[in-house]
């Protein structure tokens, strides 16, 4: 094989303009091929085959009349009505542990909506709030309000001001006749709590809930269902070597891509990733803070989304976060992010070459 000088994402600080934001809001690389029909139910748990029925009659009820016209009745169903502010609720939220399938799920809801790809967005939470960072709230209430379906996967309230903002912005665009869908583990009605003070935000966390009728999706990680452990960190020669030998592949020692992070937007990690034929990290060992560890789980999350192998040395992934990390109020996260880099370590281990 032909060695070439491994890339590095400390060398990358992307930027990335207002209008590659909106024309990337579709699911990412990993979820671009996923269908209702290719999501396999766990028999032992009718939740989820209960959740695809429900979709698959959202979807089919968002039948591609503009935004602001004649809406249908409560989700989507029933007759058509004269263009009003919906009476229930203007989407679906679905709820439930990492690894349960919700993002299949939501970008299977985003491909089976019928409406051309620019009438209709996805993208995660954070990528959402710097939207209207880029373009500003009007603007971006704009942009969105022509579209039948906004997907937003990751949903997270993390400080007091994206509650209000997103609680605002959502509301004007149930307003516009825009339909929602939303993944995360957390319930409507609970979003918030343990991470601020979610009771001095109740109204706006309230108004969010308002929007959603919650699917419960229950079930273990699927990433893991039956596959043996992920593979032991290897050691720093042999990451190196296989950073060399696979093309397009970066090359960072673990502490310096931590530090690296705090440089660059998350909204921008996507970017950080682009091209990317693997990640190759030495030197892997427990971040030392909580807004480290959450920057980490924004780098996995896009990792994952485009299916980028990583191969690691130092400490196995589950050694990532502190026992108080991942007793606390963002410990779905971080089981979230060990459950995918586990599931990307599995997927690099055919780049180390056998002694």
């Amino acid at each position: 094989m032909t060695e070439a000088a491994p890339l590095s994402l400390c060398a990358r600080e992307p930027h990335v303009p207002a209008d590659r934001l909106v024309a990337e809001m579709v699911p990412p690389p990993r979820f671009d091929a996923v269908r209702f029909a290719t999501y396999l139910p766990d028999p032992n748990q009718p939740s989820q085959t209960e959740a695809v029925r429900v979709l698959e009659g959202f979807a089919a009820g968002l039948d591609g009349a503009p935004a602001g016209g004649a809406r249908r009745g409560l989700f989507g169903f029933g007759r058509g009505r004269a263009a009003k502010a919906p009476a229930g609720p203007r989407g679906v939220y679905l709820d439930g542990g990492y690894g349960v399938g919700k993002t299949h799920l939501l970008a299977s809801l985003w491909h089976a909506t019928p409406a051309e790809p620019a009438r209709k967005a996805f993208g995660t939470f954070v990528e959402l709030t710097n939207l209207v960072g880029a373009l500003g709230f009007q603007k971006t209430v704009e942009t969105l309000s022509g579209h039948r379906l906004l997907c937003i996967d990751e949903f997270e309230l993390d400080d007091p001001g994206d509650t209000v903002l997103v609680s605002t912005l959502l509301g004007r665009l149930v307003d516009a006749g825009v339909a929602l869908a939303a993944t995360s583990n957390t319930l409507p009605g609970k979003l918030g709590e343990g991470r601020f003070a979610a009771a001095d935000f109740l109204r706006e966390i309230q108004g969010l809930s308002a929007h959603f009728r919650a699917l419960r999706i229950d079930g273990e990680d699927y990433r893991h269902r039956g596959l043996p452990e992920a593979p032991a960190p290897f050691t720093d020669e042999q990451v190196t070597q296989a950073a060399h030998a696979t093309e397009n592949a970066s090359l960072d020692a673990f502490p310096q891509l931590l530090d690296h992070l705090a440089k660059v937007h998350p909204s921008r990690y996507g970017a950080l990733t682009d091209g990317l034929g693997a990640v190759c990290l030495t030197g892997v060992r427990p971040v030392p803070d909580q807004s480290t560890a959450l920057r980490l789980v924004v780098l996995a999350d896009r990792l994952y989304d485009r299916e980028v192998p990583v191969l690691a040395s130092g400490a196995p992934f589950d050694r990532l976060f502190s026992e108080e990390m991942l007793n606390g109020g963002y410990r779905k996260k971080y089981f979230r992010a060990i459950s995918r880099l586990t599931a990307l370590a599995r997927d690099a281990k055919g780049l180390v070459q056998e002694s």
